[in-house]
C-alpha cells in the first residue's frame, strides 16, 4: 500500500455526476448468488428468526459435537456456509475469487477459538502469519485480522488490564510472549505492506489490547497505516479515547488507524457490571452508541492527515452517511485511508451496493475447522436473532430478489 500525502489526500476532485448507492437493488446486492444459494440463504435466515427455534438448535449442536455424533457435514453445508468461507486459508480462495469480481476485498480471519495452551498460541500465531503472506501475494485481501485473546490465557489480559504489577514473575513471563507474537505479526505485516487490525473484546481484557495495540501503531504507522486498533462504540468512553488517540499521533508523527463498530458484547457487558458491582461501560441507549459511531466517522474524516478507519457497520444509516460525506467533501471514494467492512453473510445489499458506487469495501471473511468455529458461528446465529430488524431485513431482501429473477426469467 502506497503512502497518500495529506495534500493528495484532502485535493478537491473534478466536479462529476455520482451514483448515490442505494440500499435497495437487489439485483446488485445479490449478484455473486445463485438462485439455489438464495434460497438457503432465505432457509436459513427464517430458522434465525425463530429464538425458541434458534435455542433449542444451539443446544442440540453444542452436545452432538460434544459426544460425537456426525453432524459437521450439516453443519458445512448450512450456517458454516452463510458465514465462512472455508475451513482452511486454500478453501478461502474461491470467495476470495467471487469477492473480487465485484471489487470487494476479503479480510481472512482465523477465527477458531477456545485454545489455552502455549502450543495453540504459537499455532494460531503462525496461522496469523500465514494470512499476512497469502495476502501479500493477493492484492484482493487488503486487510487480515486477529484477537489477543488467542494468543494468550485470557486471564493475563485481565490482569494485565488492571495494572502490570498484578502480574506476577510467571504471568508477566506469559505477558512478554503475547507482547513479542503481536510484535512479530505487526513486524510481518509492515514489511509486507499489510494492514492488519486488532480485533476489540471484552471490557475487562480491553486496556491491555489497547496499550499493546498502541504501543505497535506507534512503531510500525509513521508512514502508513498499517496496525488498526478496533474501538466498540456502544461503549461510552470510546470516542474521547478516539480523540486523545489522534492528538498523541499529531503530536508524535503517527497515523492513527481504526476500526470502528458498535459492539458485539453488549448483554455480557451489562451482567457483569452488575454483578461484580462496578459501573457498566456501555452506553445507556442505541441512541447514544449511533450517535458516537456517526461521530467517530466524522473525525476521522476531519483527521485524515493523521487517522486512518475502516467502518465495520451493517448500519444502512451510517454507511449512507459516510459515502455522502466523503462526497460532500469532494474525497475521493477509493482513498485507501476510508474502507467500509461488513461480515461475509450478511448484508450484501450493503457491501456490493456501495462496491458498485466505487467505495473501498471489504468483507471478512472467517475460516477454520469446523468444531473450532462454533463460538464464531453462535455469536452470528445469536446476533441475527436478537438485533431488532437484522433477519427480517435479510430475507425481505432476499425475497425481494427471489421474485425480481422469477419475474424476468
Amino acid at each position: 500500500m502506497e503512502t497518500v500525502p495529506h495534500s493528495s489526500i484532502q485535493q478537491n476532485i473534478p466536479p462529476k455526476k455520482r451514483v448515490v448507492p442505494s440500499f435497495e437493488n437487489t439485483e446488485i446486492a445479490f449478484s455473486s448468488r445463485t438462485n439455489l444459494e438464495l434460497r438457503r440463504a432465505y432457509l436459513l435466515f427464517s430458522v434465525l428468526g425463530k429464538p425458541l427455534l434458534m435455542d433449542i438448535g444451539k443446544r442440540v449442536t453444542l452436545f452432538s459435537l460434544k459426544v460425537g455424533l456426525p453432524i459437521e457435514g450439516l453443519i458445512k453445508k448450512t450456517i458454516f456456509r452463510q458465514f465462512c468461507g472455508g475451513e482452511t486459508i486454500a478453501e478461502c480462495a474461491e470467495t476470495t475469487r467471487i469477492l473480487d469480481r465485484f471489487h470487494i476485498g476479503t479480510i481472512l480471519d482465523y477465527s477458531a477459538e477456545g485454545k489455552n495452551s502455549e502450543v495453540d498460541f504459537e499455532k494460531t500465531t503462525n496461522e496469523i502469519l500465514k494470512t499476512i503472506e497469502v495476502s501479500n501475494d493477493n492484492p484482493h485481501i487488503p486487510f487480515c485480522v486477529f484477537k489477543m485473546t488467542g494468543l494468550c490465557k485470557n486471564i493475563i489480559l485481565e490482569k494485565a488490564s488492571k495494572s502490570i504489577d498484578n502480574l506476577d514473575e510467571k504471568e508477566k513471563s506469559d505477558y512478554a510472549k503475547l507482547e513479542a507474537r503481536v510484535e512479530s505479526i505487526c513486524k510481518r505485516a509492515a514489511d509486507t505492506g499489510t494492514p492488519v487490525f486488532i480485533d476489540a473484546e471484552d471490557s475487562w481484557y480491553q486496556d491491555a489490547i489497547d496499550r499493546i495495540a498502541m504501543k505497535m501503531i506507534r512503531r510500525f504507522n509513521r508512514k502508513e497505516a498499517i496496525v488498526y486498533n478496533t474501538l466498540q462504540m456502544y461503549r461510552h468512553d470510546r470516542l474521547e479515547h478516539m480523540k486523545s488517540a489522534i492528538k498523541e499521533a499529531r503530536d508524535e508523527g503517527f497515523i492513527y488507524a481504526v476500526k470502528l463498530v458498535r459492539g458485539a458484547y453488549m448483554e455480557k457487558e451489562r451482567e457483569r457490571a452488575k454483578e461484580k458491582g462496578y459501573p457498566s461501560p456501555i452506553q445507556p441507549d442505541k441512541e447514544s452508541t449511533d450517535r458516537d459511531f456517526d461521530a467517530a466517522l466524522v473525525l476521522g474524516l476531519d483527521n485524515l492527515d493523521h487517522c486512518a478507519f475502516s467502518a465495520g457497520t451493517h448500519n444502512e444509516k451510517s454507511s449512507l452517511m459516510l459515502a455522502n460525506e466523503m462526497d460532500r467533501r469532494n474525497l475521493s471514494r477509493d482513498n485507501n485511508r476510508i474502507y467500509f467492512a461488513q461480515l461475509f453473510g450478511m448484508s450484501d445489499h450493503i457491501s456490493f451496493n456501495l462496491s458498485n458506487a466505487g467505495f473501498n469495501v471489504a468483507k471478512y471473511v472467517p475460516y477454520g475447522p469446523v468444531q473450532e468455529v462454533m463460538p464464531y458461528l453462535i455469536r452470528r446465529a445469536e446476533e441475527n436473532t436478537s438485533v431488532a430488524g437484522q433477519t427480517s431485513r435479510e430475507l425481505s431482501l432476499i425475497k425481494k430478489e427471489i421474485q425480481r429473477r422469477k419475474h424476468n426469467s
